[in-house]
């Protein structure tokens, strides 16, 4: 048995390390820092034992700091610090902890948590659960996936009726600032049938997390689980509360539940996104955004939708934050051809008093024929068809250039636009109205 020595070395090698750990827990494979800067540190020695994404912790003047490796170089790896840190040296030991990891379970309904998955609600600890997930989970398999075949009641009146919602569906609310869209998404929180709600603010200032859990999110926050990164915190903070929330809404998706996840905003995402890419060294090509942006967009928003078959789904609505209201800039454009729908908000309409502001025109859910009937399919081609007569002719006839007698559709148009859009105003509190087409046509009844 000529082989039988060397076997015997292996056994005593494994031996000895089981014996290390045990006495003084795993080993560690580290690192020192070779550089630091304000934006990223330099680590040698792990080039060849370490993959993109892994997590790294440091040993800090003033206690444990952890990174995210973004770029492997021949001699050194670069990493993004989750938090601002000037208490790293050169010389400090950097230990890998693998993957970055979250245990959701189900008495986390209720909860509020940071992008690392800790408890920021002074709660008490969370109970982790059994499974492992990882924050950077891949896309179900698209064959996999059941179809999406049944719609959702929202109980906001204008998107029930216009840009109806599938249980599975992906869609994105945009608008500028200040528009109205934190309302919208909590009414949507409040009112939709769903078994759990998973909420991620991203970027938010402080003040408005607090006051979108209390004062709009509500008696809605016993079946939900809320991931808050603020504006002040790093770019790596910000960029892993999206995928936080994926996550979490991933594991009660796992138990079959039907899951609304709320993203607000996609947009601050896509600027944390921006800024660990630049740190990483990669070019910008679309108005200062590098193309790992538009690539972690489109791996973020596909993760939602349909499980396998025995699973739930996933009701994804993301919020887009459109800079100076230009509804072309390169991450809404990107944005809105990963989705199956997206409702626009419109500042005019806002200014003019109505709400929600969602223009009905601008506005389009892609799903929209299987949930709707065929009646009332052709009922709304008929009421946009109107809509859309009124608003062209708007200008025109406000300077008396255009006169509605003669022409019986812009004399009917003029006659039901406005109760039409009367009908469409919902306050956020209202409670949610059992059938909106019973309830628009109660209010055209006089003129039909």
């Amino acid at each position: 048995m000529p082989n039988a020595p060397h076997l015997n070395a292996l056994d005593q090698i494994a031996a000895s390390l089981s014996a290390l750990e045990t006495e003084t827990g795993p080993v560690k494979l580290s690192g020192r820092v070779t550089q630091v800067s304000s934006e990223a540190v330099r680590v040698s020695g792990l080039s060849r034992v370490v993959c993109l994404g892994d997590l790294v912790q440091f040993e800090g003047r003033a206690g444990v700091r952890q990174g995210e490796i973004i770029r492997l170089d021949q001699k050194d790896v670069v990493v993004k610090p989750l938090e601002r840190v000037t208490d790293i040296g050169i010389g400090s030991v950097a230990s890998v902890m693998g993957g970055f990891t979250i245990h959701p379970d189900m008495s986390w309904r209720g909860r509020i948590i940071n992008a690392l998955g800790e408890p920021i609600d002074n709660a008490g600890p969370l109970t982790h659960g059994v499974e492992a997930f990882l924050l950077d989970r891949a896309p179900p398999p698209a064959m996999n996936r059941s179809k999406i075949s049944e719609g959702v009641r929202t109980g906001v009146r204008i998107i029930d009726l216009f840009t109806p919602l599938c249980i599975g569906q992906r869609v994105g609310i945009f608008a500028g600032s200040g528009v109205g869209k934190s309302t919208l998404l909590g009414m949507l929180a409040g009112f939709g049938d769903f078994d759990t709600v998973v909420v991620g603010l991203v970027g938010e200032r402080g003040r408005e997390v607090r006051e979108f859990i209390d004062d709009i999110l509500g008696e809605t926050l016993a079946h939900s689980v809320v991931v808050a990164s603020t504006g002040d915190e790093s770019a790596m903070q910000r960029r892993l509360a999206p995928k936080t929330a994926m996550s979490v809404a991933e594991y009660f998706r796992a138990q079959g539940h039907n899951v609304l996840l709320i993203l607000d905003s996609a947009t601050r995402f896509a600027h944390a996104a921006r800024d660990v890419a630049l740190a990483a060294g990669e070019p910008p090509v679309a108005r200062g955004y590098p193309p790992s942006v538009f690539a972690d967009l489109a791996r973020l928003i596909e993760r939602a939708g349909p499980g396998s078959s025995g699973e739930g789904s996933i009701t994804g609505i993301f919020s887009v934050l459109v800079d100076g209201d230009d509804h072309n800039d390169p991450v809404s454009d990107a944005i809105r051809g990963l989705l199956d729908g997206h409702i626009v908000l419109d500042r005019q309409v806002a200014e003019s008093g109505r709400y929600p502001p969602v223009s009905v025109l601008k506005s389009t859910s892609r799903l929209a024929d299987r949930a709707w009937s065929r009646d009332q399919q052709e009922l709304i081609h008929r009421i946009k068809g109107l809509i859309s007569h009124y608003e062209d002719t708007k200008d025109l006839r406000l300077m008396g250039g255009f006169q509605t007698s003669g022409d019986e559709k812009l004399e009917r148009a003029c006659r039901l636009v406005p109760r039409i859009y009367e009908a469409l105003r919902q306050r956020s509190d209202q409670v949610a109205p059992s059938d909106p087409f019973a309830d628009l046509a109660a209010a055209l009844s006089a003129d039909t």
